[in-house]
């Protein structure tokens, strides 16, 4: 975290230094750079290969880091006018228009500018990252025999069997035979959403619900239909209803720690589910994004909807990367029937397989000793952060019982779900809050049709620490009573 730190410092300080150099004249060396600014030699090949990636020096084996020569000239711009027509033509063919914006998406993927407290993140802090245990596993899969061989294109088996335990609990309700390795949670996503509905289908989802999911789902040109949830989950009865106003043959929920919600649905309204999805004859795709996720107060968790499915209703997405790292992007869906064979050709024609090295680090990770401490060291730090960010939302009057509210306190995940007052604007308070150094989470990307409030989403993963999460707080006090007028 330390090292990480220091590049991006060393950095902006060489940016600044470089400018003042002549193109093509020498900079100091890398020697002369770590005893200059009393850096390591990575943070210092670190920040020169960032500032490579910006163009703005240039690197010659054997000679050293130059600064850049600057371009030629302007790229001919064109005229790109006639790709509008091309890009729409999908619906002058009666179909629903394919919507591909990540906005809601990027607020969780992008690095916040220097400065920035980062309440908006989706990913562990890397002080929170298994980074020896990942480094270490890493190793030791390169060393494996056939290593960078060929995988098989469903995956490794030993990671399918250790899969299938963690989705089909003590029972064993799901085989190593029904599970498909993928490229992290979201690529599985979008191959469920792909494989089990045709292009201008409705696909029921959960209101409020993961903005990546309705941002994968539009863009398969599918038509979102929500559903709203409260504390226990998704409601049968507006679901029920739902399948038969739509015709909908899907519907698509996170039952463990919503997302943005954190609600966990009841083990009763999860047979219900199910119970429900049979009689449509529709799939229920489990988005179980969260259960590595779970705090150190949460007591027993439900089981999957896929541990209680024999008849192939449940499709089951999860992934290794939320608890880990954005890079370790490993995952796995659990399907029976045509609808796996489907999935299993939509892999391949996508990407062929995931890559065996990732794969085989992924098993050694989760085979060793360091993984139960891990995810405990884990579980006990989100429980603490969660506290301490309510503490914080708490002591800010008016960001109380006048003021924003949280909705719901979750018992896993990693953020909680603000609903803003009446009459504050919820663009104008996360524009406001990001001018004070912090980034929050706008609520209506999460929203498949008008929300019925403003809401943010404040993340607590991605924060350094205690002091950092204050200070957000505190920024995002500012903000508010900026946009809420209060004095």
């Amino acid at each position: 975290m330390q090292q990480r730190s220091s590049a991006r410092e060393l950095t902006n300080t060489l940016r600044d230094e470089v400018k003042r150099y002549s193109p093509g004249e020498k900079l100091p060396s890398s020697r002369a750079l770590v005893e200059r600014h009393r850096v390591s030699p990575v943070t210092v090949s670190r920040a020169l290969a960032a500032l490579v990636a910006e163009g703005l020096v240039a690197t010659r084996p054997g000679a050293g880091a130059f600064r850049a020569e600057p371009h030629a000239g302007a790229v001919p711009s064109g005229d790109t006018s006639w790709q509008e027509v091309a890009l729409s033509a999908d619906a002058a063919g009666g179909l629903v228009p394919r919507t591909v914006d990540a906005t809601g998406v990027l607020v969780t993927l992008a690095t916040p500018p220097p400065g920035v407290i980062e309440l908006s993140g989706g990913y562990l802090h890397a002080s929170l990252q298994p980074e020896r245990a990942m480094a270490a596993a890493l190793a030791r899969a390169g060393r494996r025999p056939g290593a960078w061989e060929r995988p098989p294109i469903e995956g490794l088996l030993e990671l399918r069997e250790w899969f299938a335990r963690e989705i089909g609990g003590a029972a064993g309700a799901v085989a190593a035979a029904d599970v498909l390795i993928t490229a992290g949670g979201q690529s599985a996503l979008t191959a469920a959403l792909r494989a089990l509905a045709p292009p201008g289908a409705p696909v029921l989802v959960e209101s409020p619900t993961y903005a990546g999911m309705l941002a994968a789902a539009r863009a398969s040109g599918l038509r979102p239909v929500p559903v709203p949830v409260d504390a226990d989950g998704v409601r049968p009865e507006l679901l029920a209803e739902a399948f038969r106003a739509s015709g909908a043959r899907m519907f698509v929920c996170q039952p463990l720690f919503q997302n943005p919600t954190g609600a966990v649905l009841s083990a009763e309204r999860g047979r219900e589910v199910l119970r429900i999805a049979r009689e449509a004859g529709a799939f229920v795709v489990e988005d179980d994004f969260a259960r590595r996720l779970v705090h150190e107060d949460a007591g027993p968790l439900p089981p999957t909807l896929a541990s209680l499915d024999a008849d192939g209703v449940v499709v089951h997405l999860n992934s290794l990367t939320k608890a880990t790292s954005p890079s370790l992007r490993v995952g796995a869906l659990a399907a029976r029937g045509p609808a796996l064979r489907r999935l299993r050709a939509l892999q391949v024609v996508d990407s062929f397989f995931v890559p065996r090295p990732l794969q085989e680090a992924a098993l050694e990770l989760v085979g060793a000793p360091a993984w139960g401490r891990h995810l405990r060291t884990v579980g006990g730090e989100l429980r603490v952060r969660r506290e301490a960010l309510l503490a914080a939302l708490a002591a800010l009057a008016p960001m109380g019982a006048e003021g924003p509210v949280v909705t719901h306190v979750p018992a896993g995940g990693f953020h909680v779900w603000l609903r803003l007052p009446d009459g504050v604007d919820e663009a104008e308070l996360v524009a406001a809050a990001l001018r004070r150094g912090v980034a929050v989470g706008p609520g209506r990307p999460y929203f498949p049709a008008e929300p019925p409030a403003g809401h943010l989403r404040l993340s607590f993963i991605a924060v350094a620490g205690m002091g950092e999460l204050a200070e957000g707080v505190r920024r995002l006090r500012e903000a508010y009573d900026e946009v809420a007028g209060v004095r």
